[in-house]
Formats: structure tokens, sequence, C-alpha cells
């Protein structure tokens, strides 16, 4: 990605924002531009944006926000917006037909914490559980409908007719909505057992994967409920020529304690930290830096509904499982 173009992504950004009248807290912008240099540079294949708004008006915020970017630069083409249920999601179509395909090849080697066990367990092979075997049947119906051949010869994906007649009958259809910029999969898991925030602990590239089905989440709330958890988070730096120097988080994930006692010197986190590592030598002319660092939370119980840390900004799997918790209350 050529400097000369990355230098201008906030600038159009910031006037996207002001054209279309959308007055975000200073920090929800920031986390916002954050998410877009990290999708164009590839750091990231997927965003959640959880700030700047509720459904159904944060959804057409973003995409007259992005209609805008894209006719002002070249640099947001490959972005588009994605809804599942009520989650709203920033990709970037070439990283995420990449994202696919390198989880089918595990690699890097996904890890899942069983949370349908009490206490939870960490899992590393797929086949023992029905339910990581049918995110891998998710993640096939991803690679149908971002094709990784036809991305990178720019042919970005049409979720219409061509993709519906190729798409597992097992796993729903997915919708084509009005906009170009919205594809929305709310379908796409309807028919598994795969829950949301086990969808986005693997879309959004976490190393590590709550892993329960959709006739378990009260056990899963259940079984995390009591347990110390890790928190990992993945910093970077800006260099000057983006206004600051300081570290932003580039991303979050928890692991229970007892399962991350390495913390980061755990295989997988080594590995996970190779991995971005590998995409940040690509980037360094915006990136200046890269580190992970960790901490711990007392017990799970403060992210749940009625709890008294209700502002933590952790990882947004973890967030979605509390935001379902209110409808089992």
């Amino acid at each position: 990605m050529e400097t000369a173009k990355l230098e201008g992504v906030l600038q159009v950004l910031s006037t996207s924002l002001s054209r279309t009248k959308w007055r975000l807290k200073a920090s929800s912008k920031r986390r916002l531009e954050i998410d877009i240099l990290a999708l164009c540079t590839g750091m990231r294949p997927v965003v959640m944006v959880d700030y700047g708004g509720k459904m159904p008006e944060l959804q057409e915020r973003l995409c007259a926000v992005l209609k805008l970017s894209q006719k002002a630069s070249s640099i947001f083409y490959h972005l588009r917006i994605m809804v599942i249920e009520d989650m709203i999601y920033l990709i970037h179509v070439k990283e995420l037909a990449e994202h696919v395909r390198s989880s089918l090849n595990s690699e890097p080697e996904l890890h899942f914490v069983d949370l349908e066990h009490n206490p939870p367990k960490m899992i590393v092979q797929a086949e023992k559980s029905s339910v990581a075997m049918q995110l891998i049947s998710v993640q096939k119906w991803f690679s149908l409908l971002f094709p990784v051949d036809e991305i990178n010869n720019d042919l970005l994906p049409s979720i219409t007719t061509e993709v519906m007649s190729i798409a597992k009958p097992s796993i729903s259809e997915p919708v084509a909505s009005q906009s170009s910029e919205i594809i929305d999969l709310s379908s796409g898991i309807q028919g598994t057992q795969v829950a949301v925030p086990t969808l986005n602990g693997w879309l959004l590239g976490y190393p590590v994967v709550y892993l329960f089905s959709t006739e378990h989440i009260s056990d899963a709330i259940f079984n995390l409920s009591t347990k110390s958890l890790r928190i990992f988070k993945i910093l970077i730096c800006r260099n000057d020529a983006y206004k600051g120097s300081g570290k932003e988080e580039l991303l979050s994930f928890s692991v229970p304690y007892d399962l991350s006692m390495g913390g980061s010197n755990e295989p997988w986190a080594k590995a996970f930290m190779a991995h971005l590592e590998a995409k940040w030598e690509k980037c360094k002319q915006v990136w200046s830096s890269l580190q992970m660092e960790e901490s711990d939370l007392a017990t799970y119980s403060r992210w749940l509904p009625g709890g008294h840390d209700r502002d933590y900004k952790g990882d947004s799997a973890l967030a979605a499982l509390s935001t379902r918790l209110s409808y089992f209350n």
C-alpha cells in the first residue's frame, strides 16, 4: 500500500463524517480511525462497530460515510459493511477472503474454549466438537461468498444469485441488501448451532474463540460467570505522520485465567503475534510498533448486565455474549 494513498485516509474519513453530520464522540472517532487504518493496511480483515450509535441508524450512517469515502479515494474500494443479526461490521473483502482461506488451512491454528463444560476446557482439534465442525461448515460457506481468486483479480463478490446457487443447502442463503456496500448475512448461521459470539471470535481474528452452541447459551454464561479472565490487548502505534505516536488498541480478547497461565508465552499467543508481525512488516510506514499486553479481570460477572464495569472495552465476542444474556433475563 503506497504511503501517499494512506496519508489521505484520515482526511477523507473526517470530511465524510462532516458531510454526513455524524458527530461522533472523540473516543469513538479515534476508534473508527484505527479500525479503518487497520482494514486498509491489512492488519485486520474484519472489525465490529460497537460504537457510534445503535442499529438501524448506525448502519445508515456507516453506509453514508463509506459511500462518500469511496467516491473520494480508491483506498476504500474494498471496504464493505456486513450485518449479522444485530451485529454490524466493516470488512475488507480481500483480507476477509484470505482470512477464510487461512482458517480452513489452519494457518494459524485456531484454539477453542469449550464453555459447555464446567470448568471450561481448551480444544484444539475441531473434530472433537460438533459445534466446531459446524463452524468449519460456516467458514466453507464464507469461502463461497468471498472467493480468493476472483477477489484478487478485483472481481468483488456479488451476494446474489450466483452465490445462492452454490451455497450449501444446510446453511441459509444470504440476503442481498439494497445497498452495494452492505452484505447482510443474518441468515447465514440459521440452521446451525453456532452462536454469534463464537462466529465473532473467528471473524474478528482472535486466536482463541469461545465455543458453545445456541442451545447452551445459558450454560456458557453460567460456566464463565465465576471465572477470572486474562485480557490480551494488541497495542499499536501510528507513525508521527498520522498525528500521534501513543499506544492504541488494535484489538483485544480474553481467555479464562486457568487456561492461559503462561500469558503471552503460551504457544498459541506466540503464534498469533508472529502472524500479526508478518502483517505489520508490510505496513510499517503506517504503524511504528506492535506489542501484546495482558491484564487480569477478576470475574466475568463484571460483564453482565447490571454489573459495574459496563464501559470496559474488552473483546467484542465476549461483549456479544453479554448482550445476549439480556434475552434470558
